[in-house]
């Protein structure tokens, strides 16, 4: 205000220049001198605001101010003619600068007015009087009024301001205030954001790297997120699953349950349950599946996690055909135990029969039927003994590839000429252990089921060759031990065989041949033979493609020089044939056990005939009690291997451990593998008389060597 005053009062030098040319050079003095005083009152008020002193020295500023204008102008107005100048409106212009605005309180305003107005009456008082007094009044009314209206103004503005003031107050305490909550709820926002990215992220990598598949969708089956192991599982990548609908993966056989588990599932219930999908190649894969309905943002989903079973189920159904495949072999071992207990009685009583001179022909025809329909019947009981691994057999190193090759050049008249036999030998140094007699007829039976797989012709391939194993390489579970095996392949181009029979193959009298042109016990035997050496047997084969039968067995790995296999006089020894032994008895005294009563009535007319005496007994406690007793008269002890309370392993022991020489032959339907070192022969059953009587006299014939 003092440098617009200051401005001011040098601009209206112009209107002393056309009023008074007389006074204007006085007059332009006083206004610079006035000009400067309010410059330096400017100055000095910027000053005291810098420093924020007292608020009484701008006060006095103000009023020295008002003081140095008010004065000037009265000086002007008293060389201008007093009461009757014009110039007292210079007085009015200062009124309203202080009044309007200047910052002062009421009360400083009108001490400010009332100074103005003092300057201005009591000079013009003391110097002229009153001379003109209607200008005076005039004057004074004009000078008067503005004070009251300024005041009035004053008043009024300043309760307006007040008013403003606090209200702009008020609204920036609130603003500060606001800005303090923005700054709060920023900072807040940011680590809730901070937070809930953290979150996302840890639950984001939490699905993407959990083990199971995720996979999340609408209630109408539209995939809308699926984490990296699902895709894995699938084989897709993640944007081909994502919008697609999970009917796409579902298998045929599962659509209708798939629509009740979805029902199920909406309406809040959560289900574990096991399903099949398709992969991206068109296999198909068991799966596990958790499955809950979810709701997001009043939304229902469906989130499921998904676990790979395939293999799971593939071991579970491998084991599962395993232990009833070792289940019908106990099951085909206890049968052909008892069923040749009693062709040992048929076979036997046949025998003798047939030994009389004065029989009579028709009877001697019928008897010789049942003779020869007895010996089928024990073929049959042979390989279901082979299939529930419980023959008997004999150990020894052989060359695979000259056994293959041999039982190809016997077998060879048998393959028709449409058909092309491909040998393919390629493990000539290849040696395994086992039963020669036995391998023939596995490759038999393999080759035979090959030629009767292709009755148009085809191309049938043997082929052999060394390849080592590791335990999930085969797919028959995982008990397969590591190590080098002979390969035996037997491939033909025939029929095939159908999905549904492949895990019936190998059980007894299961065939896939016609009515009446197979027994179903090859497969089963070659299956127990494989088995009983130790090896392995797997099945590949398309209907309408062929099929491939790859028999493994363990690589012969030579030991020490000095091992020789423990052997007992086999049933192969014994079993030989030859003519009968001669009526040598020597009144031979010969304790048989054995918990068949037809046996036992068997063995003692056969040896009673030869003038051996017999002593039977059906249970071994009571034969070894016996024993005990006549020790000192039983040269010979023969005994079943399978009995009730004891077996007959236990009984030689026991025997042997009484008297040391004894002499014991063991007679069995099946290898039990119980302990044989005790006893010096072994009899299969069935057997005939001619075949005990020629076991008989070796044993005791060794006693006197």
């Amino acid at each position: 205000m003092c440098i617009i005053g200051a401005f001011l009062f040098l601009v209206f030098a112009i209107v002393d220049y056309f009023m008074s040319p007389a006074n204007f050079i006085f007059f332009f003095l006083l206004r610079c001198l006035v000009a400067i005083s309010l410059f330096t009152i400017s100055g000095i008020t910027f000053a005291v605001n810098r420093k924020k002193v007292k608020k009484g020295i701008l006060f006095f500023l103000i009023l020295l101010t008002t003081a140095i204008t008010a004065g000037s102008i009265e000086i002007m107005v008293l060389r201008l003619g007093g009461s009757s100048s014009s110039y007292y409106a210079g007085l009015i212009l200062v009124i309203i600068s202080v009044l309007g605005f200047l910052p002062l309180n009421f009360t400083l305003s009108v001490a400010s007015a009332g100074l103005v107005y003092l300057i201005y009456i009591v000079p013009l008082i003391m110097k002229d009087g009153i001379p003109d007094v209607p200008m005076f009044i005039n004057n004074n009314t004009f000078l008067v009024s503005t004070i009251m209206l300024g005041l009035a103004w004053r008043l009024l503005n300043q309760k307006k301001n007040i008013e403003t003031l606090g209200l702009q107050y008020d609204l920036d305490q609130e603003k500060k205030q606001l800005e303090t909550y923005s700054t709060q709820l920023e900072r807040l926002v940011e680590e809730r954001t901070r937070e809930l990215n953290k979150s996302e992220l840890m639950f984001r990598s939490l699905f993407q790297n959990a083990q199971d598949g995720i996979l999340i969708m609408d209630r109408k089956g539209k995939i809308l997120d699926v984490n990296k192991a699902l895709c894995d599982i699938h084989g897709f990548d993640q944007s081909a699953l994502t919008g697609a609908n999970i009917v796409l993966l579902e298998t045929e056989e599962n659509e209708t349950f798939f629509r009740e588990r979805m029902e199920r599932i909406l309406n809040g219930e959560a289900l574990l349950y096991e399903t099949r999908h398709y992969r991206k190649d068109g296999t198909k894969i068991s799966l596990e599946v958790s499955s809950k309905v979810i709701e997001v943002d009043g939304r229902k989903l469906i989130q499921s996690y998904y676990r790979d079973v395939t293999e799971k189920k593939k071991m579970q159904a491998q084991l599962v055909h395993s232990q009833k495949m070792d289940s019908i072999g106990q099951l085909a071992g206890g049968i052909a135990h008892d069923f040749n207990n009693i062709l040992t009685s048929i076979l036997g009583f046949t025998e003798l029969i047939l030994l009389k001179e004065d029989l009579d022909e028709e009877i001697s025809g019928k008897v010789r039927t049942i003779d020869k329909v007895s010996r089928q019947a024990a073929q049959m009981v042979s390989k279901l003994l082979s299939f529930a691994r419980r023959g008997y057999f004999e150990a020894v190193p052989f060359s695979a590839d000259k056994a293959v090759s041999d039982t190809l050049d016997m077998i060879a008249r048998l393959i028709p000429e449409n058909v092309t036999l491909a040998k393919r030998l390629q493990a000539p140094l290849a040696v395994v252990k086992g039963d020669i007699n036995m391998m023939d007829q596995v490759v038999m039976n393999l080759v035979i089921n090959a030629r009767d797989a292709m009755p148009g012709g085809g191309t049938l391939t043997v082929e052999t060759s060394v390849t080592a194993l590791a335990a999930g390489d085969l797919d028959i579970g995982a008990d397969v031990e590591p190590g080098e095996y002979v390969s035996i392949l037997v491939r033909d181009t025939g029929t095939g065989i159908r999905e549904a029979d492949i895990h019936h193959i190998f059980e007894p009298f299961f065939t896939t041949k016609e009515k009446g042109k197979g027994t179903g016990l090859g497969l089963a035997m070659v299956y127990g033979i494989v088995k009983e050496h130790q090896g392995y047997i797997t099945v590949k084969s398309r209907q309408g493609h062929g099929s491939d039968f790859n028999v493994y067995l363990p690589l012969y790995q030579k030991k020490s020089r000095g091992e020789n296999s423990q052997t007992v006089i086999s049933a192969r020894a014994v079993s030989s044939g030859g003519p009968p032994a001669a009526e040598c008895g020597g009144g031979k005294t010969i304790l048989a056990v054995d918990d068949e009563a037809p046996v036992l009535d068997f063995l003692k007319e056969t040896l009673s005939g030869k003038g051996f005496n017999v002593i039977t007994m059906g249970s071994p406690l009571e034969a070894l009690d016996l024993y005990r007793e006549k020790k000192d008269v039983i040269d010979l002890v023969i005994t079943d291997m399978v009995m009730p309370s004891m077996d007959g392993g236990q009984l030689a022991w026991s025997i042997r451990s009484i008297n040391p020489q004894a002499r014991i032959i063991a007679i069995t339907g099946y290898n039990a593998n119980g302990d044989d070192r005790n006893i010096d022969a072994l009899i299969k059953k069935p057997f005939t008389g001619s075949r005990l009587l020629q076991a008989v006299r070796e044993t005791l014939d060794s006693q006197n060597k």
